[in-house]
């Protein structure tokens, strides 16, 4: 089949509203260039010429709302320290609402990239992942459930920092939003945590997240079917769209019915962040009501907008636009049932 008339679509966003539930962190940057190794040790020596500071994690899914003309509610958790204030301010300054529970015992997570002549060298994380506290994870649940009736549309971003528990995801499960029903759930998830997202509505892992969740490959001969078969027995989600890199995406509307979604990408520099952007899209389009595949295909544009550009990027409205008018039409592959 051909790619639906999306177009309209990005007009619709402007306004739509989704709250994020997750890890929030922050990313550091320290850009430069490498011109010889050190005398101290076999290990490049990088002349620094920036250093930059931007919303990662969590964070990253509502910068890329606000980018697309959207409303972002991010709720998570920071620690009562500089990095913590650094975060809180950037937010403010993309404009993404936040109701943050601050806790004294941990550090906001920060994550430091080295990049040389666009290449990332090495990273250096600065995090803290024990259990949250009993009173914490009390004060997550209250904001959740406070901000549920203007909310239909709800993103749970894991990075595995500990902000997306068992009691988390069952407050989810049994809230009542705006239209006197439950808000629809989409989890960026983290496989470790896989046995948390039961009966979620839309999963978006890659394929490495959805390979390790299933136990089955998801870039075999049989490509993502036979890991997407699994994962529906695993966790009875109701929807699945598994992000395949050069190959696009795999979306499954139902365990019957599946189709592949060609990449729209042509140069990839940096693949930080991607998969924020895909749900991030994937959510504001069907906050505007736009039909699962009319999502997917948009978040597949928006996609390979920011893969383009170093570090975790956003795609704008502009953006968008353009990218639809170069690609308006592709063909999308029918998927065989899933065994």
């Amino acid at each position: 089949m051909i790619t639906p008339n999306i177009l309209p679509l990005v007009d619709r966003l402007a306004g739509r509203r989704v709250m994020i539930v997750g890890d929030v962190m922050l990313d550091h940057y320290t850009f430069g260039t490498v011109t010889r190794i050190s005398p101290e040790a076999p290990v490049p020596v990088l002349q620094v010429s920036d250093e930059q500071y931007r919303l990662g994690g969590a964070g990253n899914v509502a910068r890329n709302i606000v980018a697309l003309g959207g409303q972002a509610l991010i709720i998570g958790v920071i620690g009562s320290d500089q990095d913590g204030h650094v975060l809180t301010g950037l937010l403010k300054d993309a404009g993404v609402q936040t109701d943050l529970v601050q806790d004294d015992r941990r550090r906001t997570t920060r994550k430091t990239r080295i990049i040389a002549q666009n290449q990332q060298i090495v990273r250096v994380d600065r995090e803290h992942t024990e259990t949250l506290s009993k009173a914490v994870v009390g004060a997550l649940l209250e904001k959740v459930a406070a901000h549920a009736q203007t909310h239909d549309i709800v993103v749970v971003s894991d990075y595995g920092k500990g902000v997306v528990t068992r009691a988390l995801m069952d407050a989810l499960r049994a809230l009542t939003g705006p239209s006197r029903v439950r808000p629809r759930i989409l989890v960026d998830p983290k496989p470790v945590n896989y046995d948390l997202y039961k009966d979620v509505d839309i999963l978006t892992p890659n394929a490495k997240e959805a390979s390790e969740g299933a136990g089955r490959s998801a870039t075999g001969p049989d490509g993502p079917l036979p890991a997407a078969a699994e994962l529906f027995k695993r966790l009875n989600c109701a929807q699945l769209l598994i992000t395949l890199g050069a190959q696009g995406m795999a979306l499954f509307e139902g365990p019957e019915k599946a189709r592949l979604i060609p990449t729209f990408a042509r140069k990839v520099f940096d693949v930080t962040g991607a998969g924020d952007t895909v749900i991030a899209t994937l959510a504001l389009a069907l906050a505007a009501g736009a039909d699962l595949l009319s999502a997917a295909v948009l978040a597949n544009h928006a996609a390979g907008i920011v893969v383009a550009q170093v570090g975790a990027a956003t795609a704008s409205v502009e953006a968008l636009r353009e990218a639809i008018n170069k690609n308006p039409d592709m063909h999308i592959e029918e998927l065989r049932a899933l065994a």
